[in-house]
């Protein structure tokens, strides 16, 4: 029998609802999301030994747990996932417009772009370090790219709360938007032949995109075309390689000896 149509607009409502929330698991990554006023937050769901651990995290965020046993889990996030006894149920974070992180972010003029990076565990990582290192945002496609899951908060360690991650329709739009406003865009290509220092060099003091494609098929030709410089991470054997999050580490660790050494 055929379902009415009222029964299945109810049901495509209630599946937009639920993929409107995401779940975080781990005790950093919902520690930091209980301490962070702009994190909307629905459910907390914790094992008594969980509960010890963030007491004063729950006490700040005047959020009543859901106290289970260990052995009946039962939240909607990968069973193999490490959750370590606690799940918090969230909206996504709205971190606003690029112009307001390019513009008038804070730290130093730097930005991360990421072109079609799907893994969130890569992604988290990377969140990780753009904190670490002074980014202003990292920034990724609305389409094909790592959505705000639980996996990426927990690889980022609590980044996710404090570090914009911000996904723009169009990232090729987003660079040119970026170049109007004095940004230099450098991309990272293994077959490059100018090196990471050398395409920092030529930047002097402007203000900085790292460009980085996804392991494998690399940066995409549109996004290659625009950016300034292509560059490369030179390796001391012949056959090395870094993986999307180790490369912008590095690239975010060189960005910024180049502005505490002054060029």
């Amino acid at each position: 029998m055929k379902k009415p149509a009222w029964v299945i607009d109810k049901e495509r409502a209630k599946r937009a609802a639920a993929a409107e929330t995401v779940w975080l698991f781990g005790l950093h990554a919902v520690r930091d999301a209980l301490l962070n006023p702009a994190r909307k937050r629905l459910r907390l769901v914790l094992t008594r030994n969980a509960a010890d651990r963030l007491a004063d995290a729950v006490a700040e965020s005047g959020m009543e747990p859901e106290i289970v046993d260990p052995r009946k889990f039962d939240v909607p996030i990968d069973p193999g996932s490490v959750h370590q006894g606690a799940a918090l149920e969230v909206r996504p974070l709205d971190w606003g417009r690029l112009e307001d992180h390019a513009i008038a972010g804070a730290g130093q003029p730097l930005l991360v772009l990421l072109d079609r990076v799907t893994d969130p565990h890569n992604v988290g990582a990377i969140l990780r370090s753009a904190e670490v290192f002074g980014a202003r945002a990292v920034i990724g496609p609305l389409h094909h790219a790592a959505p705000e899951t639980g996996a990426l908060a927990k690889t980022a360690s609590g980044a996710l709360e404090r570090q914009p991650y911000l996904r723009v329709r169009n990232l090729g739009d987003s660079m040119e938007a970026l170049r109007a406003m004095g940004y230099v865009l450098i991309g990272l290509a293994g077959e490059a032949g100018m090196s990471l220092e050398e395409g920092l060099a030529e930047t002097g003091q402007r203000p900085l995109a790292l460009v980085l494609g996804a392991e494998g098929p690399g940066l995409r030709e549109r996004t290659r075309d625009l950016c300034d410089h292509l560059v490369r991470i030179p390796f001391a054997g012949d056959f090395g390689s870094l993986n999307v999050s180790n490369a912008a580490a590095v690239a975010l660790y060189a960005a910024g000896r180049r502005g505490r050494d002054g060029g």
